[in-house]
């Protein structure tokens, strides 16, 4: 078990779902990551997400690929935020993954990178670019060391290819809300219920949903059928706001995850 799995097992009991908000570290800079993964736990978020910068991302919309091309323009390394996490780690309460492009792991060694990822606080990793074919040895590796890894689910998956990710998928999985990139929407798809009960139906993992979540409409709706929400732009957007003034970035993530929380039944 792992603090993934055990994070799950406890909401279940208690019938709730896992808010799960994502943030780019290091942007605008190190400190501030620190800053706000410190704010979301102490405003009851179940999990954070920390995108790991990367030049040439795969699903990321505008407004995340943005902060992405903020923070390697502070010239952050993978170490330098590695170093920061493992800091503010002890005064967390909440697990916290890493969303990451598998060429960052392949560059750093897969074993390596889960060695420090572990050792900086992580508890899994989110990999959106590598296919289920090309997975095996990575998952073997995770397996091994009790580190969770992610995979993501689209609706354009075919159902036979969604079960065969599923399997190779630890902690959860990341059921992609719409068709496309990152980015707050209006509207989430009509059929978008269906497909995640189907899914739910024939895999033991819990299923957090993510893309397009912005609004307390969207928790609402999408609550009773997931085992936890994430939202990634809606936040990312906010703490641009941090270049100007920290204090006010600060408090606008407070108001919409206290909302978003809310919603969620949190």
């Amino acid at each position: 078990m792992t603090s993934i799995d055990d994070l799950f097992v406890r909401l279940k009991a208690e019938g709730k779902k896992a808010f799960m908000p994502f943030i780019t570290a290091a942007d605008p800079n190190l400190a501030f990551t620190r800053k706000v993964l410190h704010k979301l736990d102490q405003l009851g978020c179940s999990m954070a997400e920390v995108g790991i910068p990367y030049s040439d991302p795969i699903a990321d919309g505008p407004v995340i690929q943005a902060s992405y091309t903020r923070a390697l323009g502070n010239k952050v390394k993978l170490h330098d935020i590695f170093d920061q996490i493992a800091l503010e780690k002890p005064n967390l309460s909440m697990p916290m993954v890493s969303m990451v492009s598998y060429a960052i792991i392949h560059r750093q060694g897969p074993e390596r990178f889960v060695e420090d990822a572990m050792t900086a606080g992580f508890s899994g990793a989110i990999v959106p670019d590598l296919l289920v074919e090309e997975s095996s040895s990575l998952a073997k590796i995770c397996a091994a060391k009790k580190f969770n890894l992610i995979q993501l689910v689209t609706p354009t998956t075919p159902r036979e290819r969604a079960l065969k990710i599923a399997e190779q998928s630890s902690g959860f999985l990341y059921f992609v809300s719409v068709t496309g990139i990152t980015g707050e929407r209006t509207e989430l798809p009509p059929d978008l219920v269906e497909r995640v009960s189907w899914l739910r139906e024939r895999t033991p993992l819990p299923i957090c949903i993510g893309f397009g979540i912005s609004k307390p409409e969207h928790v609402k709706l999408l609550a009773p059928v997931s085992d936890g929400l994430i939202v990634g732009s809606a936040i990312v957007r906010l703490m641009e706001q941090a270049a100007v003034s920290e204090q006010s970035a600060l408090l606008a993530i407070e108001q919409l995850v206290t909302a978003l929380l809310q919603a969620a039944g949190n």
